[in-house]
């Protein structure tokens, strides 16, 4: 990832114990990633940054938000973003990132670029389903929303017109006199049986 050394944090240099690093997550980054799920953004990022040894701990605090499409109304909305995200580097004979709070880098790496884990920390931050809040408080006013509405009530007052018409067939089905006498006389059957 040339393209966002910023993002490089080269330990070789660094005393053993904790490091403290800051970035602003702007669009250009989702750019870079070809993502364009995102109209804009504007997220902090915190990483808290242990070196020892034998192992490098990375922890990554987010805050902030993204501005994505509501998907009942198309309006942009400004989504809020917290997360957190602890990642544990080791060192080994080769690269392996399978396990997605392990990383191993070879022995000869001298630096890490923690860009892929901060694209992937806000991405997996957003809810699958996007919902504009003045849709859930009723504050949001929009074309596609009174569409929306208009259909929803429709369907329930179908829906109440089919149990009215049920009800009024239930009504107009009274039981057959004849179909009460046969009633009767099971009953009078049953008592002179003793079942009853």
């Amino acid at each position: 990832m040339k393209d966002l050394k910023e993002f490089d944090i080269s330990f070789i240099g660094l005393k053993e114990g904790i490091h403290q690093f800051e970035y602003t997550i702007d669009k250009k980054f989702f750019d870079f990633f070809n993502y364009d799920e995102f109209n804009d953004s504007n997220v902090k990022v915190e990483l808290s940054f242990l070196k020892n040894t034998t192992i490098l701990e990375l922890d990554f605090v987010f805050s902030g938000w993204v501005e994505v499409a509501c998907d009942l109304t198309t309006e942009l909305f400004r989504q809020p973003i917290e997360a957190n995200i602890h990642l544990i580097v080791k060192f080994g004979d080769e690269f392996n990132d399978e396990n997605e709070e392990l990383l191993i880098i070879p022995f000869s790496e001298s630096k890490i670029n923690v860009a892929q884990y901060i694209y992937e920390a806000i991405v997996l931050a957003v809810p699958l389903k996007r919902i504009h809040p003045g849709v859930i408080d009723g504050s949001l006013h929009s074309e596609v929303l009174e569409k929306l509405k208009e259909f929803e009530i429709k369907a329930e007052d179908e829906e109440e017109d089919q149990e009215e018409k049920e009800q009024e067939d239930n009504k107009n089905r009274e039981i057959d006199p004849r179909w009460n006498k046969l009633k009767n006389i099971l009953i009078e059957k049953n008592k002179s049986n003793g079942t009853s």
